[in-house]
């Protein structure tokens, strides 16, 4: 009974899912039914999962998954990625004829999937909250199958993500065979010998830490291994491309925080600057490219991109803080307070692509967007919040997620205050394409007959959401409390 209860949020997500299904095939063809079925039931699993936490942490299952502060964290934000995305996908998917049932569904198995690697104590059940996962993910990424652009952008993120999938399985049979055990506290005893010289750091055990790395570094788009992302992000129907851009990259960060940040914390001296070379390339290289293109989705595929880079430094002041200092856990609030800040107005942004093409045939490029002011200021205005949060203009909630991972930088010293000053620079440079978008909007005029913007009940309710946590999240106390717990959950 105390396993169901800790897996309680978990299982109300598949059940979800399944329920979806039932409907479909009770009420086929439904889309505003599933769309609201969906809705209502995230927010019951979100108050589920509210209501488990309340009764403290828990091991289930043997101590293989945990409900502690941190999995509810994540869960909840999981939720709310999901709940978000079904509000938004509603009026795209609807004039296309593609079927929310399907989509809905599948986003949901997904979501249980990150749920799952939230609280993953086990190296084997971290692999299988991967797979289910990504598996979705490639369902979702070329659902529009009879477009070109999404079956090419699929196929790609299937090969290249099956890839890196073996290599991340190679690295963890690798370190269980050297540490004989799947277990993430047993891994992180036995590791803590090697760090301290009483046991030698095998060539083995090396390899397995550089192909953990690198099967990590392909899930969250980090460069040099980011190829698949602008052709999946431009192929997949927006919604589904807003999805791809936070909740497989927020899921992949939870399974470094428990596998990089628990089982493989002794040994963070040897990965520190691995993580300091990949934050600094990948925000580099994302905006330096983002500054060149004219399609808005590849446009914020590539400033998605650059933010990996900017959570990765949240990383990086963690494993270059000494153990137990402050500026060690201010290293991981920053990295989860990004994360919540960055769902949210990334969302936000792809939500107004999405609404700019409720009609089939509108394009994604720099141009639709001319004249938006005039001729939508609403959506106009929002587009706005959203890019000048991502930019990180004060006072809004990108300003103060990258605040708190410069500071956390700054705190550690050394080569981490370097990737603080080339953070800054980033995001001064990454001003100009976000602001340009802006230029478009209200110092271009409207392409000639230009089709009406409408705004569907949905969409409306998920840019108000999306919206109020650009705008207030940073000045909502309880936020950055449950963060802190989060965070000291880990440490």
């Amino acid at each position: 009974m105390a396993d169901l209860i800790g897996l309680a949020p978990l299982i109300s997500v598949v059940a979800l899912a399944l329920l979806l299904i039932v409907v479909d095939m009770v009420r086929p063809h439904r889309d505003g039914l599933i769309a609201v079925v969906a809705s209502l039931g995230l927010l019951a699993a979100g108050v589920v999962t509210v209501a488990v936490a309340a009764q403290g942490p828990r091991d289930v299952l043997g101590g293989a998954y945990i409900r502690d502060e941190l999995t509810s964290f994540l869960d909840i934000l999981f939720i709310a990625i999901a709940l978000l995305t079904v509000l938004f996908a509603a009026d795209y998917l609807r004039p296309r004829g593609l079927p929310m049932a399907e989509l809905a569904a599948t986003l949901l198995f997904a979501i249980s999937g990150a749920m799952l690697l939230a609280g993953a104590r086990d190296l084997l059940v971290l692999f299988l909250g991967l797979e289910l996962l990504v598996l979705p993910g490639y369902l979702l990424a070329g659902y529009a199958k009879r477009d070109n652009y999404s079956t090419e952008g699929a196929i790609k993120y299937f090969l290249l993500g099956s890839f890196s999938s073996a290599i991340f399985l190679f690295g963890l049979a690798l370190v269980w065979g050297f540490t004989g055990t799947t277990r993430i506290a047993e891994t992180a005893t036995i590791l803590q010998a090697v760090a301290a010289g009483a046991a030698p750091l095998s060539a083995g055990l090396a390899m397995g830490l550089a192909l953990l790395t690198t099967g990590v570094a392909f899930k969250i788009a980090a460069v040099p291994f980011h190829y698949w992302t602008p052709d999946a992000y431009q192929g997949s129907p927006t919604p589904v491309t807003g999805y791809l851009s936070v909740g497989p990259k927020v899921a992949a960060f939870a399974l470094i925080l428990r596998l990089f940040v628990e089982a493989l914390g002794p040994l963070k001296l040897e990965w520190t600057p691995v993580v300091i070379v990949l934050a600094a390339l990948t925000m580099t290289l994302g905006n330096l490219v983002a500054l060149t293109q004219d399609n808005i989705k590849r446009m914020l595929a590539y400033s998605s991109i650059a933010h990996t880079g900017y959570i990765l430094m949240g990383l990086a002041a963690y494993a270059g803080a000494p153990a137990g200092s402050a500026a060690e856990r201010a290293g991981l609030e920053g990295l989860l307070y990004y994360s919540v800040a960055y769902a949210f107005m990334n969302l936000g942004a792809f939500a107004i692509v999405a609404l700019l093409q409720r009609r089939p045939g509108v394009t994604s490029q720099l141009t639709s967007f001319a004249g938006l002011g005039s001729r939508a200021l609403g959506p106009a205005l929002l587009m706005t919040l959203f890019l000048l949060s991502l930019t990180g203009i004060p006072p809004l909630a990108g300003f103060f997620a990258k605040f708190y991972v410069i500071q956390a930088a700054v705190q550690v010293g050394g080569a981490v205050t370097i990737l603080a000053v080339i953070a800054v620079l980033n995001a001064a440079a990454a001003a100009f394409y976000y602001l340009r978008v802006v230029v478009f909007m209200f110092m271009r005029d409207a392409p000639p007959n230009a089709p009406p913007v409408t705004i569907g009940p949905l969409m409306r309710i998920g840019l108000v959401v999306t919206a109020l946590a650009t705008a207030f999240l940073g000045f909502v106390p309880p936020v950055i409390d449950v963060t802190q717990r989060a965070a000291a959950a880990l440490l």
